[in-house]
């Protein structure tokens, strides 16, 4: 079972989003050979029937690496798909859109049988998040940039802390930035996070992760209504991830990107935000993300900016 952490926010309750929630939650990692690319899923072990969110990892990052940040999610009543999109890539992103295509058709066939037996995905309920180059994959797929022709519809699309490449001009295939604002027709609501130290250079010799012009500030001023924009302050823009995260790759991940002095906080703003999201665009109850709008001194980060076009 999932415990809570201590609680460091001005409340802790089954209504806090920024802690761990009331349901129990199970990782179940399928065979690969039986799903369209390696997954983890996250889900509740409690009867019922939940929304479902399609997470996908940042640039060269293991799946694995979001396992805090989806216990969290799903311990407030989500089933979670956390695919690995590739091992090693190159620049272009366009087979990555395209495995998404193909995850999604895969859902209404292939997710009953790896849940426990009393808990059923609501498919009617479809959220689409995407971290880093997974926020980009995940906008080109909502965007439709390849044309592809899901058998399932997404209602909620979330970006944490997207990039679209290493600076403007030198966006990666596919483009997903148009820099004419309110451009993208989503036909969905779109909330997208951001880290204030993204944009900052960890040192001379590496560009910073989240470049400006091509990051969330970007994604967002292209959103139409309704939008829902935060950035939390102190934070960079990998400390959404576990607290630990193992092999070389994992060790990286403290290294190339600059930090907060700790990722706790940071991830449970995201978890929090994301499941305040969803529950209001998914489920019809926006208490949660009224509740942070109205009062911004509930989350567990320092907010450097908060936006909405509701």
């Amino acid at each position: 079972m999932l415990m809570s952490p201590s609680c460091s926010v001005s409340v802790c309750s089954s209504r806090n989003v920024f802690t761990i929630g009331e349901l129990e939650t199970k990782l179940i990692k399928p065979e690969e050979t039986v799903t369209p690319k390696p997954l983890l899923i996250f889900t509740p072990v409690e009867a019922g029937e939940f929304p479902v969110l399609v997470l996908l990892h940042g640039y060269l990052l293991h799946n694995s690496f979001y396992s805090q940040l989806s216990h969290h999610i799903a311990s407030h009543g989500f089933i979670l798909i956390v695919p690995q999109l590739y091992s090693v890539t190159g620049p272009d992103a366009t087979k990555e859109v395209e495995c998404v295509a193909e995850i999604t058709n895969w859902l209404p066939e292939g997710l009953a049988k790896f849940l426990p037996p009393q808990v059923n995905a609501d498919l009617t309920k479809l959220g689409l998040a995407g971290h880093s180059r997974g926020g980009k994959v995940a906008f080109a797929f909502a965007l439709n940039r390849l044309k592809t022709e899901p058998k399932l519809k997404f209602s909620a699309l979330i970006g944490i802390d997207p990039v679209d490449g290493m600076d403007k001009g030198k966006q990666t295939p596919p483009k997903v930035l148009t820099y004419v604002p309110h451009s993208f027709n989503l036909e969905m609501p779109v909330m997208v996070i951001g880290s204030g130290l993204g944009e900052v250079r960890k040192n001379p010799l590496f560009p910073a992760c989240a470049p400006k012009g091509v990051n969330h500030e970007d994604f967002y001023n292209e959103c139409c209504k309704p939008a829902w924009y935060f950035v939390a302050k102190d934070y960079g823009h990998l400390d959404m991830l576990d607290d630990e995260t193992k092999g070389v790759r994992g060790k990286v991940t403290y290294c190339l990107c600059k930090n907060g002095k700790c990722r706790e906080p940071m991830r449970r703003f995201v978890g929090g935000v994301v499941v305040a999201f969803l529950k209001g665009y998914l489920e019809g109850d926006f208490s949660f993300i009224e509740a942070i709008k109205d009062d911004e001194n509930i989350a567990p980060v320092v907010l450097q900016k908060a936006d909405f076009m509701i």
